[in-house]
């Protein structure tokens, strides 16, 4: 882990925010998998992309996070959604963990689908 040389780092790191986004999408991609498994759904690759918008002003914390989950394999586009929302709104500590407006949407086999909000 590291800082930017402007506040002392040596840039050789990610940084903790950087850190932070990564657990989010650790998190929910373990999930994800766990729970389609349950659902005997045939998933042969998950990507999870998260990005996040934080204040300019301090506390520079993040006020949006979207996590965006590419799913491929012999997947129902409706159980890949009810993973999403299992993963996001009941089973994933990280995200759950924090105060900050989380969306996320997902694709399965190059179709995306909508996107949620998840709720407080």
């Amino acid at each position: 882990m590291d800082g930017t040389e402007a506040i002392g780092g040596q840039n050789k790191g990610p940084r903790p925010t950087e850190l932070l986004l990564s657990g989010v999408g650790g998190c929910s991609g373990i999930d994800m998998v766990t729970i389609l498994e349950k659902m005997r759904q045939n998933l042969t690759s998950l990507n999870v992309e998260v990005t996040g918008k934080r204040n300019d002003d301090f506390p520079k914390r993040f006020t949006d996070i979207h996590v965006h989950f590419i799913l491929e394999g012999d997947v129902d586009p409706e159980k890949a959604g009810k993973a999403a929302q299992l993963s996001m709104e009941k089973y994933c500590s990280v995200s759950l963990s924090l105060n900050s407006n989380i969306t996320y949407s997902y694709e399965v086999n190059g179709e995306r689908y909508g996107e949620y909000r998840k709720l407080k």
